[in-house]
């Protein structure tokens, strides 16, 4: 067990994956859930504001909730707050799919379908940065512009850049089977161990921490088996929206990592992806819609002046 940990632990300060959920907050006055492609064990969406159509996705565990202040700080938007079944405790998808990312993209681009939103500005975290891809590769004409937050389009390379989806594979399922195989006591301590390289607020870590218990641990293990797995580093050439790539350099400081360093792991990544734009952030952690809110928001507002 303690080799699954140790594993856990390294993945999640290479790439300040979140593992983090909680339920979806009340509706604020002058937002409205969506009705179509929602309901239980789906993705919820919650709509707030009016102007252009933006779809915010959380990572792994994480509640839709994580990206309201951005979006009320955005002007001339409409955010289409998502939230992924089985995180944050929204009910688990059942049945359970076999492929949790494919899924969960299949299930995004039918929402944009039934509500007739035609091409939308795609902005995605973590795992979400991961849907965002592979909605802008399936289906070019959903969306106009991508922005992704803190994910890379391979995680097991940030630390091998020779690895391979098969190479890895094997790791991935035990990794798996002792996230599941884990009893309380050991999960609530693996879930608490990584929150200081989350996010530098106290507060918000242990917001963190809540969310992370209400996850459901099922779908947690399938989606982290799913982006130790999946490799993009090559499709990502088929993608012609516009990209938007912020990521966090902060939280390697420490460990003797650079600016420059960390940037060039996103470059290598992200090299066959044409035009992408990549800005790091010297303040945030792995959340830097609250680490360094203003820095997000300015980058987001500009690209978005910049692709009309």
């Amino acid at each position: 067990m303690k080799i699954f940990l140790a594993l856990w632990y390294a993945l999640k300060a290479l790439a300040r994956l979140a593992m983090i959920g909680m339920a979806m907050a009340v509706l604020g006055s002058g937002s409205a859930h969506a009705a179509a492609a929602t309901g239980t064990g789906k993705v919820q969406v919650e709509v707030v504001g009016k102007g252009r159509p933006l779809l915010l996705i959380p990572g792994l565990n994480s509640s839709a909730e994580v990206w309201r202040k951005t979006c009320l700080a955005l002007k001339g938007v409409q955010c289409h707050l998502v939230q992924l079944p089985g995180f944050a405790g929204a009910a688990p998808a059942d049945p359970r799919p076999a492929e949790f990312l494919p899924a969960m993209r299949g299930q995004l681009l039918a929402y944009l379908h039934d509500q007739h939103l035609g091409p939308v500005v795609v902005i995605g975290h973590s795992l979400g940065g991961l849907l965002g891809l592979q909605m802008a590769q399936a289906e070019p004409a959903a969306v106009s512009a991508l922005v992704v937050v803190d994910a890379l389009p391979f995680l097991p390379a940030a630390r091998d850049p020779n690895a391979t989806a098969d190479s890895v594979r094997p790791m991935a399922d035990q990794l798996r089977k002792g996230m599941l195989a884990a009893d309380a006591a050991q999960w609530q301590a693996q879930l608490k161990a990584g929150l200081p390289g989350m996010t530098r607020d106290p507060q918000h870590q242990a917001e963190l921490g809540r969310w992370g218990e209400g996850s459901d641990r099922q779908t947690t293990a399938d989606a982290m088996h799913a982006v130790m797995t999946t490799d993009l580093r090559g499709s990502i050439a088929s993608i012609s929206a516009p990209t938007l790539v912020l990521g966090s350099w902060a939280g390697y400081q420490p460990m003797g990592a650079t600016e420059d360093s960390t940037r060039a792991v996103f470059q290598a990544q992200y090299a066959k992806l044409h035009g992408v734009q990549i800005a790091m952030s010297a303040r945030g952690f792995h959340f830097l819609m609250w680490d360094d809110p203003r820095w997000l928001q300015e980058q987001v507002q500009r690209f978005l002046a910049a692709h009309p």
